[in-house]
């Protein structure tokens, strides 16, 4: 995990947000999600391998109170603290591999963006998942967003794991019941096309 976490530092560490293929200047699918759960604006949302993403600008902007970014890497949390100015003092910021992530709370609304797609063997799958149902409340939502079946095979150098709606769905079911799927192209910050699948559940009653 060392390894890995060495790897996000020095990706934060040298590269603008233009030159990473993740970034998106406005995250719409991701909102869509949010806004379809109706949630409270006192309502905890984490945002997983959230890094330095806009997302928490436009939740912070909505009026949302209980924002949580997690990411693996400290410097992205650094650009995003550094971006936001007196606003980061409104969001808790965790770091932390999300496999080894002890939740001290229960959260309303889990989203990740590309973070799932990195966990490539089954351990490391499994371990996501029991983390997921014991963090997320009883109804309350999950958001996955992976490269699809015809998106890439690796990101920032690495390996990753394709989904296609039904894979996924099979994944969460332990815990969690799909309401809803969508497929969509990201246009990266160079004019190329990657193949996302998002996927929002709910969290089964125990």
């Amino acid at each position: 995990m060392e390894q890995q976490k060495n790897h996000w530092e020095k990706i934060y560490s040298t590269k603008r947000a233009e030159e990473v293929s993740w970034t998106q200047v406005v995250p719409k699918t991701s909102l869509d999600f949010i806004h379809y759960a109706n949630l409270n604006k006192s309502a905890k949302i984490i945002d997983v391998g959230g890094g330095d993403s806009r997302l928490v600008d436009y939740l912070l902007d909505e009026g949302f109170e209980d924002v949580t970014i997690l990411d693996i890497s400290e410097q992205a949390l650094i650009r995003a603290k550094k971006r936001l100015g007196k606003k980061a003092n409104k969001v808790n910021w965790i770091i932390s591999d999300i496999t080894e992530f002890q939740p001290a709370n229960t959260y309303d609304f889990w989203h990740d963006r590309a973070a799932f797609h990195f966990l490539t063997t089954e351990s490391q799958i499994v371990k996501y998942i029991s983390i997921a149902r014991q963090a997320v409340k009883e109804d309350g939502y999950v958001t996955i967003g992976t490269f699809s079946t015809d998106g890439p095979q690796k990101c920032s150098g690495l390996d990753i794991k394709q989904y296609s709606e039904e894979t996924l769905t099979a994944v969460l079911e332990n815990g969690f019941y799909k309401m809803q799927c969508v497929v969509e192209d990201h246009i990266t910050p160079f004019d190329t096309t990657q193949n996302f699948v998002f996927c929002s559940f709910r969290r089964k009653a125990s």
